[in-house]
């Protein structure tokens, strides 16, 4: 696929966790989860910018599932949906990023999502389930001139599609690298990937197939 020049991309990962992947397996494991770490560095190199998220939750969150409260049973509260178990704790292997990733403070922009105990975004451009609370990544890339954003991350059906649809939404040409990232169930990722793709988002199977435009 055909990028424009380096400056006008930036490069995108999203909660790349170990919270998400079979190392935290009574988190959120998603198969794969910690094989993408390459391949989001190999994205980032035709990047001028490189965007990072992670949710930061409360062991105390208003959604941690329970017995009495099952994962995916309905939760009453304006930023808050469902139940999931308890994830992404700070302080925790979860909260980590993969060990192929740089440090948060060596990325150029970094989100940290979900601090509220009764607020539970998917999308790392908002706080809030209403859209309505930015978290800074879209004036950022707008303050850099970014035209397109490559996505990575996990998981392909939740917060990477919501990213993806957030930026989307606002104007950006948005890529998403299928070898950087992972879905929780087949269903649902085919589904996520159809929505995004209506929506306007390029799919491609690894960093390999991209290309820069020369200056």
């Amino acid at each position: 696929m055909q990028l424009p020049t380096k400056e006008a991309v930036a490069s995108f990962d999203v909660d790349a966790q170990y919270t998400f992947t079979p190392v935290c397996p009574n988190e959120l494991p998603v198969v794969g989860g910690d094989t993408i770490g390459p391949e989001l560095n190999a994205q980032a190199q035709f990047a001028a910018v490189r965007l990072g998220s992670k949710d930061a939750h409360s062991p105390q969150a208003l959604w941690v599932s329970s017995e009495q409260a099952p994962p995916f049973s309905p939760v009453e509260g304006p930023n808050m949906d469902i139940r999931w178990p308890s994830h992404a704790v700070p302080g925790t292997k979860g909260f980590e990023l993969l060990a192929d990733l740089p440090h948060p403070a060596d990325y150029d922009f970094f989100v940290w999502k979900g601090v509220e105990p009764d607020m539970h975004p998917y999308g790392a451009c908002y706080h809030d389930l209403a859209e309505r609370q930015s978290t800074g990544i879209i004036e950022y890339l707008q303050a850099k001139n970014i035209s397109t954003v490559l996505i990575g991350g996990l998981a392909t059906d939740y917060c990477v599609r919501h990213t993806a649809l957030q930026l989307l939404n606002v104007g950006f040409k948005v890529v998403i690298n299928l070898a950087a990232t992972r879905g929780v169930a087949e269903d649902s990722t085919a589904l996520a990937l159809t929505e995004m793709q209506q929506a306007g988002a390029h799919l491609i199977s690894c960093a390999a197939e991209l290309k820069q435009e020369l200056k």
